[in-house]
């Protein structure tokens, strides 16, 4: 007799996305550093935005991205974001620890 598949429910994993980036990683240095720098021109950063409004996405963020663009030689901003969403690599470095499709 011929076996069937049974449709598998969704499963829950819990796991620290750090653990899945290798510690000699040449990324690490580079976010290292981003994030220094980031950090150093946060305040004039906060000042080129508004307090009224609906919230944007940070401009770091937004700054990481296009680094990780350069780096990897992404063609576009679709390709990118399509990455994003499934390359552990990539969110760990834009802090993006939590479920793919969610902020």
């Amino acid at each position: 007799m011929r076996g069937r598949v049974e449709a598998q429910g969704v499963m829950f994993h819990a796991f620290h996305i750090e653990d899945f980036v290798p510690a000699d990683h040449p990324l690490r240095s580079i976010k290292r550093r981003a994030d220094a720098i980031l950090k150093d021109i946060s305040p004039d950063l906060n000042r080129a935005y508004t307090k009224q409004g609906a919230p944007s996405i940070r401009p770091e963020r937004l700054i990481k991205t296009l680094v990780l663009q350069a780096l990897y030689s992404t063609r576009s901003e679709t390709q990118l974001m399509e990455q994003i969403g499934y390359k552990l690599l990539f969110r760990w470095f834009l802090d993006l620890h939590g479920i793919p499709g969610t902020p």
